[in-house]
C-alpha cells in the first residue's frame, strides 16, 4: 500500500468528536467488491438492515495497521485496538420492513477504546453516514456514565412521540437532531469512535439492490479491546 492520501479530520457537533475521512483508501477497491460478491451474505444480528459476510482476518488486520497512526494521533489510542469484527455489509431491507430498533440512531458500545471503520464500496448514489444528538439529554456519544440516562430519555421520548415510522432516518426527528452527515464516496473510509450516535444516511434516492456489485456495499471494521 502507498502512503495514505487525502485524509481529512472533522470535529463534529458540540462535543467535537473526531472523525477521519480518507479518500482513495484502498489500492484495489474493485478486488474487495469481487471478494464480497463471491461470498454468501446472510443476516447477522437484529440491528443491521441487510446481509453480511465476514472479511478475511488478514485483510482486516492490514486495514487496522493502516489506520493505527491516525488512531494514535487523533484518538490517543496507541497501540490501536484489536479487530473485534469485520464484515462486508449490504443494505437490503426495504424501509417499510425496518424493525423499530433500525429506525433510530445507535452506538456500537460504550467503551472508550471502541473504533468503527466504514469503507464505502458502492458506485452511484449511496447516501452516507449521519451523526446525531439526543435532543432531551444533548448526548452525541454514550459512555458508561451516560447509558442509564440515555435509555431513560429514549423511553420517555418514545412514549411521548411514538416510534418513528418505518423508514430510514434522513435528518432531524422529534427525538434526535442531526449534527453531521458524511457523504458516501467510492473507496472513502470513515473512522470514528464507536460510542457516537450514528446511523446510515439513506435518503429515498438511494436504490437498494441485493447484488453486492450494484447495491450499497460497505466494509465495516470494528476495533475494540479492554
Amino acid at each position: 500500500m502507498t502512503d495514505m492520501p487525502k485524509t481529512t479530520l472533522h470535529l463534529q457537533g458540540r462535543e467535537q468528536r473526531p472523525l477521519i475521512a480518507i479518500d482513495d483508501f484502498w489500492s484495489d477497491p474493485d478486488a474487495l467488491r469481487e471478494d464480497a460478491a463471491s461470498l454468501r451474505m446472510t443476516a447477522i444480528g437484529p440491528h443491521y438492515p441487510g446481509v453480511r459476510a465476514e472479511v478475511p482476518p488478514r485483510l482486516a488486520e492490514t486495514m487496522r495497521r493502516r489506520i493505527a497512526p491516525l488512531l494514535a494521533k487523533h484518538f490517543g489510542l496507541d497501540p490501536a485496538p484489536a479487530v473485534s469484527e469485520a464484515y462486508y455489509s449490504l443494505v437490503t431491507t426495504a424501509p417499510t420492513d425496518l424493525a423499530p430498533i433500525q429506525r433510530l440512531p445507535h452506538f456500537d458500545g460504550v467503551e472508550q477504546r471502541r473504533i468503527a471503520v466504514l469503507l464505502f464500496l458502492g458506485h452511484g448514489e449511496q447516501g452516507g453516514t449521519a451523526f446525531y444528538r439526543q435532543r432531551s439529554t444533548g448526548f452525541e456519544s454514550v459512555d458508561a456514565s451516560r447509558l442509564d440516562p440515555f435509555k431513560t430519555a429514549l423511553e420517555a421520548g418514545v412514549q411521548a412521540h411514538g416510534m418513528p415510522e418505518a423508514s430510514y432516518i434522513a435528518g432531524d426527528t422529534p427525538l434526535y437532531e442531526c449534527v453531521a452527515v458524511q457523504p458516501a464516496r467510492f473507496n472513502r473510509a470513515l473512522v470514528y469512535a464507536g460510542n457516537t450516535l450514528h446511523c446510515a444516511y439513506l435518503p429515498p434516492e438511494v436504490v437498494l439492490n441485493s447484488d453486492p456489485l450494484a447495491g450499497r456495499l460497505t466494509l465495516n471494521l470494528f476495533l475494540f479491546d479492554d
